[in-house]
């Protein structure tokens, strides 16, 4: 069925609300028509019916009036719950009631409809006005388009307001760019966004109209190749989110991603962002080459009349009145900056260089330029490929390249955008683009590869092998490409790629063991009792050598800083320092003592509570607020330590964790130990270990409030003493909170998984739990383990965005290890605990 085909039938059947509203839903519900064709057929089945109601009283139509569309509407661009942007124009010889009864007959239908409706009433004057005042108007007044009405009143509006465009645009550009700014500010990329705005995020529809406004002012024009592509797969995609969700909505939200994805007719949810992320990131710098472009016509024109006035009133330095040549200054051999980018000198040959787009990107990030698109395209088009293994001076120039610090990522974007990656490094194009399905990460898998170089090149100084620590960190997620273990799979592909860039076998394989082991020290000291021997054993065999381990401990903080905010703080810092340092001090031969009842001291604070709870025979809270790590955009808030001190007693692990539950207080991390106490406590020889005797639980947590404020530690402790006497059902009011509260469901998340870990210790058999955060959880796994009748000797939790990763060191009654079968079967008790 043709646009006309629907129009007629509309016509027929009743030109008013309830026809067009008919055709509307056949039209969007016909199989054989998507995307572009759809939204123009929309747009015009639309057009018709205001234009019917515009004409539907000829008696009382003004003359003088035109019905415009401005914006999305104006471009054509109807989306299948799009509102509509409409503009009024008189010449102003109508009175007002004859407006108000013309605007009546068509702003009402629309409203009776449940069509959002942006609408004005102006004269061609005031349109002018307005538009000079409000920049979002001006840019939608770009796209007016005639609908019914007088014509000419709209092309002469069109032809003024572009006028106005042009002429002003060395005010207005610079205004559009700052509100670009400050919208992906606010929103964020929409190339690396589990949950994107297809229109406000950068890199999204609202930028490539931008783009379009930018190329109405005739300053300069964006890079075609794939913009038009990549603007019509967002529109697409909104389409297909409309559809789906019935509703206006920008927002890609995760509950929705795989009916967008049928309704598209992709594989899956990821198949559906990553074709979100390639448009975006086309969109996205092209911005940034057209806008880099604006600047330069921009300092350009503001410059001419005082290089005129330094030239004695001639218009050029040369003869004739050419303008001047930007002066261009060396960078690298056959690379020039000119006019604040890396350019080609003029006497590069690409085509017998191989090493020139290598040498031209770490030259650019070096000198923090951004590199020319023109040099971008002419080196991907002409550059010859490297050979394999690579020339030593390639690969330095790679190294050069990832350790430019933050300069490196845009001269990386443009190096992909033109295929240049995937050339160098054929491995790339698993992980591009590729999503990451975890709250933890900001970026996709590839950015946050280029991201961890980054973070790594300020750690240089601390590893004896800079270059090592940069390749890793470019390649040490590799492996996400690949079905199975990442670590594992990224072992051979960075193998594979490390001797094919040019390093000899014994760096190959310490860049393939840096891959393989990459999370080895943040799950060890995060998940495992560092005062076990066999966990700094375990460490220490996996690593190999002092070097390694030093640039293992480099790169675990570079990747846990591109991560996220909630993936590195001052806690998982200093317990990776104090892992790194046992580890070194066994590779260097400093063995440690296997441990049995002697104890590790613990600080003095830790000393005062465990003794004041034992004289008191109670519980003892200590609440400080914990600041975080400084970081490079700021401290990342990590709530409030707090330190709970209770005389050993049965389930005292789940009476805490429910109180804090019941306080509405979420678990970052926690720890837990036993301080054993002497008979004389003042005598000293206090410290943390199994316990005998007089023995104390310590408890250390950092918690944050869901909402709302802290609650005072002392009323923690009353609830924590009725909670221990027997006077507070704990279980009971959290079921009643879950009543009478109960929280929202999105989308389902996999099911707990509980483990047993193999040989992690010799002294305790160690459960790990992983499972999506939820309130309480802590204090159900603490039931879980009672009523299994072990003891848990210490505890490590940490919670990892909406995932929580938790390790439990638990002995039977002879307070050893475990047997295998009885392991296995606390396992599955607490992973039926957390399911039911």
């Amino acid at each position: 069925m043709t646009s006309m085909d629907v129009r007629t039938e509309t016509e027929a059947e009743d030109s008013g609300p309830g026809g067009y509203a008919a055709a509307r839903l056949r039209l969007l519900h016909e199989e054989s028509r998507s995307g572009p064709p759809r939204r123009s057929a929309l747009a015009e089945l639309t057009d018709d019916w205001l234009a019917g109601l515009f004409r539907a009283g000829p008696s009382d139509t003004p003359r003088g009036a035109a019905l415009i569309a401005v914006g999305g509407y104006g471009r054509g661009e109807l989306s299948p719950r799009s509102d509509l942007d409409l503009l009024l124009l008189h010449d102003g010889s109508a009175g007002p009631k004859e407006l108000a009864a013309l605007a009546d007959r068509l702003w009402y239908p629309v409203w009776d409809l449940g069509i959002a409706l942006d609408h004005s009433v102006r004269t061609p004057a005031e349109a002018r006005k307005t538009a000079g005042e409000d920049l979002k108007a001006h840019l939608g007044l770009l796209d007016a388009r005639h609908i019914a009405g007088d014509l000419g009143m709209t092309t002469a509006l069109r032809t003024a307001v572009l006028a106005d465009w042009r002429n002003q645009a060395p005010e207005r550009l610079p205004e559009l760019r700052e509100l670009c700014d400050e919208r992906a500010e606010r929103h964020g990329e929409l190339s690396h966004l589990l949950e994107p705005d297809l229109k406000e995020a950068r890199g999204g529809l609202r930028d490539a109209t931008a783009l379009r406004a930018v190329a109405a002012s005739w300053l300069a024009d964006a890079p075609r190749e794939g913009l038009d592509e990549a603007r019509r797969r967002l529109l697409d995609v909104r389409d297909a989110l409309h559809l789906a969700t019935g509703r206006a909505t920008d927002r890609l939200a995760l509950q929705e991603q795989d009916q967008v994805a049928a309704e598209l007719g992709l594989l899956d949810a990821d198949a559906l962002l990553r074709q979100v992320y390639e448009a975006a990131r086309v969109v996205a710098y092209a911005g940034d080459v057209t806008w880099r472009e604006v600047g330069r016509v921009l300092r350009a024109r503001a410059g001419r009349p005082r290089l005129r006035a330094m030239l004695g009133g001639r218009s050029g330095v040369r003869s004739g009145g050419r303008t001047p040549v930007a002066e261009r200054s060396p960078l690298a051999e056959g690379v020039v900056e000119q006019d604040g980018e890396a350019v080609l000198a003029r006497a590069a040959r690409p085509e017998r260089d191989a090493v020139l787009p290598l040498r031209a990107a770490a030259a650019a990030a070096q000198a923090g330029l951004p590199l020319s698109l023109h040099a971008v395209r002419r080196l991907a088009a002409m550059a010859r490929p490297l050979a394999t293994p690579w020339p030593a001076e390639a690969r330095e120039q790679l190294v050069t390249l990832l350790g430019a610090g933050r300069p490196t990522v845009q001269v990386w974007e443009a190096l992909e955008a033109e295929g240049l990656i995937t050339r160098l490094l054929p491995d790339w194009e698993r992980v591009r683009c590729r999503p990451q399905r975890n709250a933890v990460h900001t970026w996709t898998v590839d950015r946050h590869l280029v991201e961890t170089a980054v973070r790594a090149s300020a750690l240089t100084r601390r590893v004896g092998r800079p270059d090592l620590l940069l390749v890793a960190a470019l390649l040490h997620d590799i492996g996400k490409g690949w079905p199975g273990d990442h670590s594992t799979a990224g072992e051979t592909i960075a193998r594979d790629v490390a001797a094919r860039i040019g390093f000899d076998a014994g760096d190959v394989a310490v860049v393939a063991r840096l891959v393989r082991h990459h999370l080895l020290l943040v799950e060890t000291a995060t998940r495992r009792d560092l005062d076990d021997p066999a966990t700094v054993r375990g460490v220490a065999e996996a690593v190999g050598s002092v070097g390694t381990l030093e640039l293992l401990h480099a790169l675990t903080e570079a990747d846990a800083l591109a991560t996220g905010p909630a993936a590195w703080s001052a806690w998982r810092g200093a317990l990776v320092a104090d892992l790194v340092k046992r580890v070194t001090a066994m590779l260097s031969g400093e063995a440690p003592e296997e441990r049995t009842t002697e104890d590790a001291a613990p600080t003095a604070e830790q000393e005062r509570l465990a003794v004041e709870a034992f004289r008191t025979g109670g519980p003892v809270l200590s609440m400080r607020a914990d600041s975080g790590v400084p970081a490079e955009d700021g401290p990342e808030p990590l709530g409030v330590e707090l330190v709970v001190a209770v005389p050993e007693r049965p389930g005292v692990l789940s009476s805490v964790a429910g109180v804090l539950a019941l306080h509405r207080l979420a678990v970052r991390t926690a720890e837990l130990g036993v301080v054993t106490l002497p008979a004389d406590i003042g005598s000293g020889g206090v410290g943390i270990g199994t316990g005998s005797g007089g023995s104390v639980l310590l408890l250390s947590w950092r918690v944050a409030a869901e909402y709302g404020s802290m609650p005072q530690a002392a009323r923690l402790r009353a609830d924590l003493v009725r909670v221990l006497d027997g006077s507070l059902d704990i279980e009971a009011r959290l079921a009643e909170r879950e009543a009478a509260y109960p929280r929202r469901r999105g989308t389902v998340a996999p099911p707990a998984r509980v483990t047993v870990a193999p040989a992690a210790s010799r002294l305790a058999t160690v459960i790990e739990v992983r499972a999506q955060d939820a309130p309480g959880l802590l204090h159900r796994i603490g039931r879980a383990l009672e009523g299994a009748g072990v003891a848990v000797r210490s505890a490590h939790v940490s919670t990892l965005g909406a995932n929580v990763v938790d390790a439990f060191y638990v002995t039977g009654v002879d307070g050893g290890p475990l047997e295998g079968d009885v392991a296995v079967s606390v396992a599955r008790d607490v992973e039926g605990a957390l399911r039911g």
